[in-house]
């Protein structure tokens, strides 16, 4: 699995954004782009893709994550995305994960159908340099899912983040602890993931076009 240093990052998203380039070069010159509908990725739990618009994770968006803990399964949550994104793509798009908590187990990764070839692990510095490796990767237009760690940030730069989804077609998954709950947020939906009893409770409490609520996780 490819893996980026602090002092690497830079480097490694400058390639994507050379790529960026030319993917976008193509796209306008047949004009398909920015005709076509934008595509939902299922998030693999029916009673979760019933309370989506679309029916799963809307692309070209934010989408939120509060955690009272890592661990959780919240890669289990996005799992099912990242590999039908790569599948589903004539050109096998990136998969960015930045500042994971844990490093990525590859032979799992790979056994579930990722193109590992295609999945860069960043490991920024500062906060700051992961809100802009997250932006940049965002925005380039080669990049169909960014996951991003934080501790916490600011209502501008979710705001940034957010217009680069938009902007490079991504989804964009921000993962953060849930005492931000109650603080306001530009994404379209917005998660909260805790240790329940017996297993992980689900809630969403923003949703965009669908229904928020808690959800059922063994369905």
């Amino acid at each position: 699995m490819p893996r980026e240093t602090a002092a690497d990052s830079a480097v490694a998203l400058a390639d994507l954004l050379a790529d960026a380039r030319v993917w976008k070069l193509k796209d306008a010159s047949s004009g398909l782009r920015a005709s076509a509908p934008r595509p939902v990725w299922s998030t693999g739990r029916s009673a979760l893709d019933a309370r989506l618009p679309g029916g799963g994770w809307p692309t070209a968006s934010l989408v939120e994550v509060l955690l009272e803990t890592t661990g959780l399964g919240e890669i289990q949550l996005f799992l099912p995305a990242l590999v039908e994104c790569q599948h589903r793509s004539g050109e096998i798009p990136w998969l960015v994960w930045i500042a994971p908590p844990h490093e990525p187990y590859a032979p799992a990764l790979a056994q579930q159908g990722l193109e590992l070839r295609r999945l860069l692990v960043v490991r920024p510095a500062s906060a700051t340099e992961a809100l802009w490796a997250a932006e940049q990767a965002l925005n380039s237009g080669v990049c169909a899912v960014v996951l991003l760690w934080l501790q916490g940030t600011d209502d501008r730069w979710l705001r940034r983040l957010k217009l680069a989804a938009e902007a490079g077609g991504a989804l964009g998954v921000l993962f953060r602890p849930d005492r931000h709950r109650f603080e306001s947020s530009p994404a379209s939906v917005r998660l909260l993931m805790r240790r329940g009893e017996h297993e992980t409770d689900l809630e969403l409490i923003k949703v965009q076009g669908g229904r928020p609520g808690p959800v059922d996780c063994r369905s």
